[in-house]
């Protein structure tokens, strides 16, 4: 059965960072709505081909977004739910769709229900919504108690996920986001850390819902199989391949991602019924620009984001190149305001977004680079060929991360010809069964094969 997911192309935004909303959340002033700021911003994201949003968190939090105060209620930095509902009007007048993030695991100390607790003890009805609630005993910042802090981080305070009234509380703030905002989807923060019960339960409760509602979850380490399975998630990060894209070009070891690929949707490959969720970069990791040594690179990475398996997604900026490094004491490089006007005249790469945009045409006229089995059909250190097939569909994709030019004759194209998409009218020869092309220095192909 078809599924929106299927044609998706995202946009990622952090939309605290990107509309320079204050740092810290007074949680007694007026909303102010810089996420209208968004509506001005959509002809450029659509401009890219991307159909959908992912917009980090939104909902009210005292920092960065993943410390929640309130699910019911849209950060007061950021606006009113009237104002995420008016963009989300706007997104789906545009044929387009929106995916929230789901911070469940952890609440801030702000919390509502947390600061009943503290002031209420062991009285609090509260009191058994939180993990591993010890009295007698003082955490980190005083409380007469000690609470379970999401990794050693005493800031973010672990829910009880399998208490039923905390189910209930979560499960009806997203009735609330897709009856009233309506999402498309849910992107589940820090999934690895949720139980299977706990998804389980959500997933029959999406059902009921709405079928459609694409629930995605953050892993990642471990086989992604757990995750991204029936009667729990529909896909999860793909934090395999976004390693293997990077690393692959900075270390002239084209063979990494073609084992991950292989790996996971050549032949018998383990992810081959899963659409997962491919990046790379976001806003817990370095720029892409950042993270690759040399820059001529964003090409065929960007191409190969493009043609593999899965569902590809650009973190915002990043379509134009800038920079931004993570450090130890702050993420802030890599979640800037939103300076579109800027970026557009001054982009570092500013071939980039075109390119961007003709791979995303590409892929959403093929329904092999959509949805299609993948093959290996060459690779070496710096070369790196495949197909994709679907329905007679067939497309050959060829990157050259050498810093010249090459040739390049693959076997197997008997009786057949082609036609290069990205660069129509390039010659591409076929002789003897095999396809001869000449491929320029760091950049790529997609080929249209057409067997007869």
């Amino acid at each position: 059965m078809s599924h929106w997911i299927d044609n998706a192309i995202f946009y990622h935004i952090y939309p605290l960072g990107a509309t320079n909303a204050p740092q810290i959340n007074d949680h007694t002033s007026q909303p102010f709505s810089r996420i209208a700021a968004i509506h001005g911003w959509l002809d450029h994201i659509q401009s890219l081909g991307a159909n959908a949003i992912y917009l980090g968190p939104v909902f009210e939090s005292t920092r960065h977004g993943y410390d929640t105060a309130n699910y019911y209620e849209v950060d007061r930095r950021l606006g009113t739910r009237a104002d995420l509902a008016a963009l989300s009007a706007d997104l789906h007048a545009r044929n387009m769709h929106l995916v929230l993030d789901g911070v469940f695991n952890h609440v801030g100390r702000d919390f509502w229900a947390f600061k009943d607790l503290q002031a209420n003890g062991g009285n609090s009805p509260y009191r058994d919504w939180f993990d591993d609630i010890r009295f007698g005993q003082s955490s980190p910042y005083g409380d007469p108690f000690s609470y379970a802090g999401w990794n050693g981080h005493y800031s973010l305070v672990k829910l009880n996920l399998e208490h039923p009234e905390v189910r209930q509380h979560l499960f009806g703030a997203v009735g609330m986001w897709v009856n009233e905002l309506g999402i498309d989807g849910i992107r589940l923060d820090a999934a690895d850390c949720l139980s299977f019960s706990f998804l389980e339960t959500l997933s029959a409760f999406r059902d009921q819902l709405k079928p459609d509602l694409w629930l995605m979850g953050e892993v990642i380490h471990g086989d992604y199989r757990q995750w991204a399975a029936p009667h729990r998630l529909d896909s999860v990060t793909n934090y395999e391949l976004y390693k293997g894209l990077h690393s692959s070009h900075n270390d002239h070891n084209y063979f990494e991602v073609a084992y991950a690929l292989n790996r996971q949707f050549g032949p018998g490959g383990i992810y081959m019924e899963r659409k997962l969720y491919n990046f790379v970069d976001n806003h817990d990791v370095s720029r892409i620009a950042s993270k690759l040594k040399d820059p001529a690179h964003l090409y065929p990475l960007h191409l190969l984001l493009f043609t593999v398996p899965g569902v590809p997604s650009l973190y915002y900026g990043s379509e134009f190149g800038i920079p931004g490094l993570k450090n130890n004491h702050s993420d802030d490089p890599l979640r800037p305001v939103m300076d579109l006007p800027t970026w557009q005249n001054t982009a570092p790469h500013p071939d980039l977004p075109g390119f961007i945009r003709r791979l995303a045409d590409i892929r959403g006229s093929s329904p092999a680079l959509s949805d299609g089995y993948y093959t290996q059909v060459h690779v070496s250190a710096q070369q790196f060929a495949f197909t994709r097939k679907k329905d007679g569909d067939e497309v050959l994709v060829v990157v050259n991360a050498a810093p010249e030019q090459v040739t390049l004759s693959l076997p197997g194209f008997a009786n057949a010809q082609a036609v290069d998409l990205l660069d129509p009218g390039v010659p591409i020869s076929i002789t003897n069964g095999s396809l001869d092309l000449y491929l320029p220095a760091t950049y790529g192909r997609t080929i249209k094969i057409e067997r007869y």
